[in-house]
């Protein structure tokens, strides 16, 4: 049975934690194009090539090289510590979509496009799994109890971080893409990943300590996050998350176009986004008197349920209203899936782990985008919503069949202050 948790501290004592704010602005900004690439490379494709399918399948190679990279760059990030991986990638990112954004424009045929998308996505620097190391290290290393208490909430107020960027970053790009120029979107986003990465790589004092010391030897047994049965299990469940946010950008793009309205689609996922942030919020305020394993079973099918219900609505208001609901379900899963993970791996794979997630949660996307711009091409808009159903849908069968697996081991806990916390203090268990 799992232990009921304390009461949560909020986020004003998190945010009053000295030091922190000298990562979370930087880390703000750097993590914004994240939300803008995926939609920034679907409309650009789009207006060069007129097809739903084609830009959906460039987008989606950039979601696939950045999920198998990812947690190659935390594992190295771990391993030598953040600026290392840092510096390079937003370098390499920067270039290679300007290199995309080149071809597009010049008509490239498709095979350059994936060819430029590669790099693209193998060097999105992950800044989200990064900022959460860096809350773990500046918070978990208090042995006392008193930080410690506070990280549950800073798990919660990174999803809520992670939400908001998703409510502004689709639609500035929308708007920079439809009001601009087709390419404003994917400059922007460049932009921002090179001056808020860098930024971002500059504060040392908080980086997390390297698992390797200067003369090269590790400091802490090498453990990989994916041989964890329960990293695994969460893997899954966040690519049906991923499967949510590429269908609806597809599809509401799809939808907005049918209606003659290309504007409308930056509001309708902005609205789909606000919900997350609105129900992160929430979680992150909450005491929660059941455990995180059960709350990630009822959030998950309650997002599987309101995701059912897409492909059937025909008019913008409903399908905002419905959008919102989906939005709704989506932080308290990813929110309850991130506080797992982190009671479940070591202090030397942490990074690793929340990229594992991230790269899922990529995937998912770049499966849904490429399903999703296949459907709405040949069948229209209502076609490309089955998507998010099926994915949600799956991804709760094995969630409902391997949950046995999230459960961490009693031997890597610890208890203070009447919460159950591992030994390195990574993340306590809620």
């Amino acid at each position: 049975m799992e232990d009921s948790p304390a009461p949560r501290p909020g986020y004003g004592r998190l945010l009053r934690t000295p030091g922190v704010w000298s990562f979370l602005i930087p880390g703000f900004a750097a993590r914004q194009p994240f939300a803008m690439l995926t939609i920034g490379i679907v409309l650009l494709v789009q207006h060069t090539t007129g097809s739903y399918g084609s830009a959906g399948a460039v987008a989606a190679v950039t979601g696939v090289s950045m999920a198998l990279c990812a947690p190659q760059g935390g594992k190295l990030a771990d391993r030598f510590g953040q600026r290392a991986v840092l510096v390079p990638g937003v370098l390499l990112h920067s270039a290679s979509v300007a290199a995309l954004i080149t071809l597009a424009l010049a008509g490239a045929p498709l095979w350059a496009l994936f060819a430029a998308a590669v790099p693209t996505g193998a060097s999105v620097p992950q800044i989200g799994p990064m900022v959460r190391s860096r809350w773990a290290a500046v918070l978990g290393g208090d042995r006392s109890g008193a930080r410690a208490a506070l990280l549950p909430t800073a798990a919660a107020f990174e999803s809520v971080t992670d939400e908001f960027t998703f409510v502004i970053g689709p639609v500035i790009a929308t708007a920079l893409c439809t009001g601009v120029h087709p390419a404003a979107g994917l400059v922007a986003e460049g932009a921002l990943t090179l001056t808020g990465g860098l930024i971002f790589a500059a504060q040392r004092s908080s980086q997390p300590r390297p698992s390797r010391n200067d003369e090269g030897a590790s400091t802490e047994p090498r453990t990989s996050a994916l041989s964890v049965p329960g990293v695994r299990v969460l893997a899954v469940a966040f690519l049906g998350i991923g499967s949510v946010f590429g269908g609806m950008q597809v599809s509401l793009t799809a939808f907005a176009e049918e209606l003659g309205n290309p504007g409308v689609n930056g509001l309708l996922y902005g609205i789909f986004a606000a919900g997350n942030m609105l129900a992160g919020i929430v979680c992150g305020a909450l005491a929660w008197k059941i455990g995180p394993r059960r709350r990630l079973l009822i959030g998950y099918s309650a997002l599987t349920l309101t995701a059912s219900a897409l492909w059937a609505v025909h008019s913008a208001p409903l399908l905002a209203g419905l959008g919102l609901l989906v939005g709704l379900c989506i932080a308290p899963a990813l929110i309850t899936g991130y506080t797992l993970v982190d009671s479940l791996v070591p202090a030397s794979a942490r990074t690793e782990a929340f990229t594992w997630l991230t790269g899922a949660v990529a995937l998912g996307q770049a499966a849904a985008v490429t399903v999703a711009g296949q459907l709405a091409d040949a069948f229209g808009s209502r076609a490309g919503f089955v998507v998010p159903l099926a994915g949600t849908a799956l991804a709760l069968i094995v969630l409902v069949a391997l949950r046995s697996r999230l459960a961490p081991s009693r031997g890597t806990r610890t208890v203070t202050h009447g919460s159950a916390y591992r030994d390195d203090a990574a993340i306590s268990k809620t």
